[in-house]
């Protein structure tokens, strides 16, 4: 991995007031290369999502109808209270604020926001999915988040939404005849009811089971982030002289794109490479071990509905993320996926557990670029005054979303 000496890996930013300050006159010390890589960071720059060809229905707005429905279902749970939604709050950037996600159980990691995550090749912290449709079924499943299992979401939609399902992926099966719960979980009852069914049964539920998923996923390539007072100073005639920006905004923009090299991991108009680092992010106390990419990149491997498998509607030669994907290795251990700065002011705590509480002290953090638990930490250390931390944060607070979009449901 290139070493990177420094960057911003946040699941989110501390919530805070608007740094005060003059409208800042900018004519002047800008060189091209610079406003080029400023230019590159706006949403002026995003590109249309790119077709899924896993999922046949992406672009079905029917089937993002009915994803949108089955986002915010809390029967597709064990507990009838716990939907897609409950950890994605729309009214919250689509996560939770909190350190760790919570569903039926507590998970070991924090909930990543959904805005702009169709353009990821990879998903989960540790990017054991490799698709939208992927990894809205991995909750689903989970002891800890959703708690439910295939028949039991079988039998909802037959009974809820078979009409809706019928139009866009054609009949369900019959299964009248299954049991009520069974599936490929931890719960050993449950477990042992899917290995008693017919093959053929099994098959057929995994295919309702997959197409819930791609239901959902329509939904979500939907959900972009909004516009942001960054965006608004970029695409201004006046660029880069309008007053958009306070002067300790601009000046922590300089300091994201120079001295700091933050933009070698959050680069791009979602301000993510999309990639895996390890930077030396302290272990979360009472959590078990987590090594990261390296055991994320196994799993996408060995996933039945990745890009290769039998539930993709894509060819071989269509999944080439996965199939020239770097195979797992120990430079892997404790890599974990560049979120979006995005709106991150408003969400914090930050880091794949939540181990920071304040932008500062993640700041401190990469600056100071202690030794990883494990592995090894890309980090180097970099001098930086309280004045550039302060201006860096107040760079962040550019992208917050407006107090209007921040709430925004995207209808299906």
């Amino acid at each position: 991995m290139r070493q990177v000496l420094f960057a911003l890996p946040l699941v989110a930013a501390a919530a805070g007031t608007l740094a005060v300050g003059l409208p800042a006159q900018m004519g002047s010390g800008w060189s091209e290369a610079d406003l080029a890589l400023v230019r590159s960071l706006s949403l002026d720059t995003l590109p249309p999502v790119a077709p899924d060809p896993s999922n046949r229905v992406a672009e079905d707005p029917r089937a993002a109808k009915l994803g949108r429905e089955f986002f915010f279902e809390t029967r597709f749970s064990s507990t009838g209270e716990i939907a897609c939604a409950t950890c994605h709050l729309p009214d919250r950037q689509f996560q939770d604020d909190h350190a760790l996600a919570q569903g039926v159980g507590r998970t070991d990691r924090r909930t990543m926001p959904i805005a702009g995550m169709a353009r990821s090749p990879f998903l989960f912290w540790d990017g054991r999915k490799d698709s939208l449709w992927a990894q809205a079924l991995g909750p689903l499943e989970s002891a800890v988040e959703h708690g439910g299992d295939r028949t039991q979401y079988a039998r909802l939609v037959a009974e809820h939404y078979a009409d809706d399902y019928a139009a866009i992926f054609g009949p369900l099966p019959d299964l009248s005849a299954l049991p009520p719960h069974a599936g490929p979980v931890a719960e050993p009852t449950v477990a042992a009811a899917w290995d008693a069914m017919a093959e053929a049964d099994r098959q057929a539920v995994n295919i309702v089971f997959a197409n819930i998923g791609k239901a959902i996923a329509a939904f979500e390539r939907t959900i972009d982030p909004p516009v942001t007072r960054f965006d608004e100073w970029v695409a201004s005639p006046q660029f880069p002289d309008a007053g958009l920006l306070t002067e300790d905004e601009v000046a922590g923009l300089r300091v994201f794109i120079g001295e700091g090299q933050c933009i070698n991991c959050h680069n791009g108009p979602l301000l993510t490479d999309n990639h895996f680092h390890n930077t030396g992010v302290p272990a979360a106390p009472g959590l078990p071990e987590d090594r990261g990419r390296e055991v994320g990149a196994r799993l996408v491997r060995e996933d039945p509905f990745n890009c290769l498998g039998p539930h993709s509607d894509a060819s071989a030669s269509q999944c080439t993320e996965l199939r020239f994907m770097a195979p797992e290795t120990h430079e892997m251990l404790r890599a974990f996926k560049t979120p979006s700065l995005r709106g991150a002011t408003g969400r914090p705590p930050y880091m794949h557990a939540g181990q920071f509480g304040s932008i500062d002290q993640v700041i401190a953090h990469y600056a100071a670029a202690p030794d990883a638990p494990a592995g090894h930490s890309e980090l180097r250390p970099i001098k930086l005054d309280e004045a550039e931390r302060r201006q860096i944060e107040a760079f962040l607070r550019s992208l917050d979303a407006p107090a209007a979009a921040g709430g925004a449901t995207p209808e299906g």
